[in-house]
């Protein structure tokens, strides 16, 4: 089957057998991997990307179901070599560790962010609770959310 999906502003054209999930079809056929796997069940949060604005475990999520879908995943955050707010954050904060989960919690954040750019502790808490991270630098990375959600609304403003 020939679905068409908008990656990263990047249009593809893609011949599946129909059984393939995002998380394969992002990894094994367009060499994006900064996209983890981990789980394959929808429990850890590593495979986090972003489908038409929305937070969406990619491991779970059938990419013959997504035919003209706008997909961002961590490679497509970054303008050249100007950090996303959530990535610089996430940086300026400590919150990267091992590293592992930290593509999902980016992405999930940016998504969190897009729609709420000051969110409360517990919408925060909510936006990331399918995220693990086995580190548990949970802290600094509710910081990092934080810090960048105030960023993104200072360039709304300006």
């Amino acid at each position: 089957m020939q679905i068409q999906l908008t990656i990263n502003k990047k249009p593809y054209t893609l011949q599946l057998k129909g059984h393939e999930t995002l998380l394969e079809v992002l990894r094994d056929h367009l060499s994006l991997t900064g996209t983890k796997t981990a789980c394959q069940e929808s429990e850890c949060g590593t495979c986090t990307v972003i489908i038409n604005g929305k937070a969406v475990l990619s491991c779970i999520s059938l990419a013959a179901n997504l035919d003209g879908a706008d997909i961002r995943t961590i490679e497509g955050l970054a303008n050249g070599d100007v950090l996303h707010p959530v990535q610089k954050a996430f940086i300026e904060q400590g919150a990267v560790q091992c590293g592992f989960c930290i593509p999902g919690m980016v992405m999930s954040s940016t998504a969190l962010l897009e729609k709420n750019p000051t969110p409360t502790q517990t919408e925060i808490e909510y936006a990331l609770d399918g995220n693990i991270c086995r580190c548990a630098g949970y802290h600094k990375i509710f910081a990092a959310v934080r810090c960048a959600g105030k960023e993104m609304e200072n360039s709304n403003q300006s």
